[in-house]
């Protein structure tokens, strides 16, 4: 599809452009432009007052439209989860199987290579968060399935490094030892610090064999204190280590997220946000299964029945409308870290140049619902 869409705001990847236009040809868009500079003639949609914005990016997808990965890891959920995401305006995702047992993680490695050639909307890989977690921070994760990382565990994921665009695994020093995170950082395996009690100063040494991102910031994970960083205050001093954010207003609290945003400004690597979304994501269901146990869904979150938090009831336009409006970021900061942040981790191209027309959003100015740039229909998100 060719054509030019002009709006009040342009969210360029990194700055919100005032009466800008989108121009697009044959082979995506070619140009970002200040309307005054559109020559006379030309055909023009005019979006009106809203911000056209490239789609969201999330890298940690559990579920979606009633299904979780873990649930049935076949290309099918696979599509069924990305197709729920994208009407809630993401255009990259990792769909993420949380911890279970070798066989099930087999299979969604296999799943997710069917779906990527089956042509899932914005499948770009896959995030393993487990099994070699710590117990002493399992969170809701199943402790029966949590184990060390053994020689087979190894060669599986090399293998699925080679077999897909993007592989990302969650592990903790517990029960991964330096080397093997050297091993699968060198074969381009995204390795990320999680559901770990460990010390600053053994992430520092993980962040030196190839670890480059700590998942959930401030939760599952040790705490930043006087004496003791912990995965915190790694995660907000280490240069190198980017940070996953669940930005609901449950899990961390505003002002955190202030302090945590603040410090990265200072460091290289950014905090982005993630959704941690469910089975419920795009769908009206109340309660649902995560490996035999209950998880309820109320009041914007989701428990175990022993109160314990279960992913996130979160879409990426939610959390955003959250870094805006409670947390007090420009909107240009908490664009980027939904969008061309996350991307710029894992190495994907962070120009719009060249993005086809299907990956925009039109945003309205109070963060509250989108369009998609091309196309009809209202996409609120369903648990707003």
């Amino acid at each position: 599809m060719t054509g030019i869409f002009r709006a009040a705001k342009v969210f360029d990847g990194t700055e919100l452009l005032t009466d800008h236009a989108l121009i697009f040809g044959t082979e995506g868009l070619d140009a970002i432009l200040p309307a005054s500079d559109i020559a006379n003639g030309q055909t023009v949609e005019d979006c009106g007052d809203v911000i056209l914005c490239p789609g969201f990016t999330d890298l940690q997808v559990n579920g979606g439209g009633g299904v979780l990965l873990n649930d049935a890891p076949t290309s099918e959920t696979v599509a069924r989860i990305a197709t729920a995401h994208w009407r809630l305006g993401t255009r990259a995702l990792l769909p993420t199987l949380i911890t279970d047992t070798f066989e099930v993680t087999q299979a969604a490695i296999q799943a997710v290579k069917a779906a990527i050639a089956a042509g899932a909307p914005g499948v770009i890989g896959l995030h393993l968060e487990g099994p070699h977690l710590s117990l002493a921070r399992k969170g809701a994760h199943k402790g029966d399935f949590i184990r060390p990382m053994e020689d087979r565990d190894l060669q599986l994921l090399l293998q699925a490094a080679r077999n897909l665009p993007l592989l990302k695994v969650t592990i903790a020093p517990e029960n991964v030892t330096p080397e093997q995170v050297r091993v699968l950082a060198q074969a381009g395996v995204l390795v990320s610090l999680g559901h770990t009690d460990t010390d600053f100063a053994t992430c520092q040494a993980y962040q030196q064999a190839g670890a480059r991102c700590v998942t959930h910031l401030f939760n599952a994970q040790s705490q930043m204190r006087g004496r003791e960083p912990g995965v915190v205050g790694a995660a907000l001093g280490i240069d190198g280590l980017w940070a996953g954010l669940i930005a609901d207003g449950v899990h961390v609290h505003p002002q955190m997220m202030q302090l945590a945003f603040a410090a990265k400004g200072r460091a290289e690597g950014e905090v982005f946000l993630v959704s941690d979304a469910m089975a419920v994501a795009g769908s009206d269901a109340g309660e649902f299964m995560l490996n035999g146990r209950k998880v309820l869904r109320g009041d914007g979150r989701l428990t175990l029945e022993d109160g314990t938090l279960a992913g996130a009831d979160l879409d990426m336009l939610r959390a955003v409308h959250v870094l805006i409006d409670q947390v007090g970021l420009p909107a240009q900061r908490a664009l980027r870290a939904a969008t061309t942040g996350p991307l710029a981790l894992i190495g994907r191209k962070q120009s719009l140049l060249g993005r086809p027309v299907t990956n925009f959003l039109k945003l309205s100015p109070q963060f509250d619902c989108f369009y998609p740039l091309e196309g009809q229909g209202n996409n609120v998100p369903s648990n707003r």
